[in-house]
């Protein structure tokens, strides 16, 4: 990699959580999404603050936890652009988890990489630059050089080309964390590309993001089997335009001889015979009463591929890890990455904007802990669709649900999804009692 100033250089001074960073001033600030790859060959995407933010937190968690053992700790930011991912991990955890990490930034644009170089030699982050790497190059290939603890995978797009290398490059032990633009495919209303690249179709209702993130889950555990490895999930998002997941992969040839128990389908508007099969043994209604929205079925369920209920295959088991999940509080993210005023700061900020700034901070990790609660719990309710199919006046409130039902000694929480909802253990006919319970009177 040639060392001169990059085209465009210094550009335009801007922080994320605490970390501040130049991009091209062809890259705006407020264009959200996937499309703000256009204005530049540097990819700056401001919609993925709240994925770095959790990303930090998620690493610092790992570290502290004891996952990675008590050695170095190697860190890859696949797909880095201007690296800012792994300039955070390294000016916000504190010193004594940078300290052993070795963390190596990749990217096939050489641009992109001078941009990562040169903001780091002008703003450095707190902990240093010692340990940290540039690598030009493809991902599928350099990833493959050495053991990674955590690999990132954060494309433009689908992360499909990129996940067969990722699992192969991982320790024992390790993280990979994905993310996926491709939502319109994920989600079902692109079923092509949904076909194509993930062998999958999902129903396009309420809970099709929560389905495109299990189909994500599915495919990624059914590689991870492959090469003698099981995944679990620790936290699973969908946030404005992607989807992202942050999985545990371990070395098992046990646990992965046992994927295809955690695959399934996912079918709306089951019948009797249907919920007779559901993978919840829990899982009861009142034969004369009303059945539920949906419930999952095992992948060696028998179903007609032209029925346009089903979704899948996806992974039927939790999306996350209560544990982890309980981790994600809004003072633990203020803490690490929360900026604070300074009458010096370069970039003038003013109180107000420093205000705005930690609200995003707290909005990224908003519910996460209640969530963990219930994460592993099949019924994921969209109070809208319950409202629908019971043919209710309103839809009741998911907060005011989720206190009753945890009243009635159930477990339940609000989510951390794009819809109001919230995840029980209830039965469904607690959950049908309450919701009528929140209906006004005639």
């Amino acid at each position: 990699m040639n060392d001169y100033e990059p085209e465009g250089w210094p550009g335009l001074l801007l922080r994320e959580g605490k970390t501040l960073l130049r991009v091209p001033k062809t890259v705006k600030e407020e264009n959200l999404g996937p499309h703000s790859k256009k204005n530049s060959s540097v990819f700056y995407n401001p919609a993925m603050a709240g994925s770095r933010t959790r990303s930090v937190l998620l690493l610092n968690y790992a570290i502290n936890s004891g996952i990675f053992g008590e050695g170095e700790v190697y860190a890859l930011d696949g797909l880095a652009a201007t690296g800012l991912r792994a300039r955070r991990w390294l000016n916000e955890l504190p010193l004594s988890s940078t300290n052993r990490l070795r963390v190596e930034m990749v990217d096939n644009n050489p641009e992109s990489l001078l941009w990562a170089k040169k903001i780091n030699e002008e703003l450095p982050p707190i902990n240093g630059t010692d340990n940290l790497n540039y690598t030009l190059g493809d991902l599928r290939k350099v990833v493959l050089n050495s053991g990674r603890h955590w690999v990132d995978i954060d494309p433009f797009g689908s992360p499909v080309p990129f996940i067969d290398s990722a699992i192969q490059s991982m320790a024992r032990v390790g993280i990979l964390e994905i993310s996926a633009t491709d939502s319109a495919a994920l989600t079902g209303s692109s079923k092509n590309p949904l076909v194509r690249r993930y062998g999958a179709r999902v129903k396009t209702d309420g809970l099709a993001q929560d389905s495109g993130l299990r189909v994500l889950l599915a495919n990624v555990a059914r590689i991870a089997a492959k090469y003698d490895r099981k995944i679990e999930p620790l936290m699973s998002i969908w946030d404005s335009h992607h989807l992202r997941i942050s999985i545990k992969v371990t070395k098992s040839i046990e646990a992965a001889n046992k994927v295809e128990n955690s695959l399934g389908w996912r079918v709306y508007s089951p019948d009797e015979v249907e919920i007779a099969s559901s993978v919840d043994p829990d899982l009861n209604f009142p034969l004369d009463g009303i059945l539920p929205m949906n419930c999952f079925l095992p992948l060696y369920y028998p179903k007609n591929y032209n029925d346009n209920r089903f979704s899948g295959p996806l992974w039927t088991g939790a999306i996350g890890d209560s544990e982890v999940m309980s981790y994600f509080t809004t003072e633990e993210a203020l803490r690490l990455c929360g900026p604070i005023y300074d009458e010096n700061d370069i970039i003038n900020s003013s109180h107000k904007d420093i205000e705005r700034e930690r609200k995003a901070i707290e909005k990224s990790v908003r519910n996460l802990m209640d969530e963990s609660r219930a994460i592993d719990c099949d019924h994921h309710i969209v109070v809208d669709d319950l409202a629908s199919w019971l043919k209710l006046g309103s839809p009741p409130s998911p907060r005011k649900m989720v206190e009753r039902l945890e009243n009635f000694g159930y477990r339940a929480a609000l989510t951390h999804y794009g819809r109001p909802s919230f995840r029980t253990n209830a039965t469904w006919e607690a959950i049908v009692e309450c919701a009528m319970y929140f209906q006004p009177p005639i």
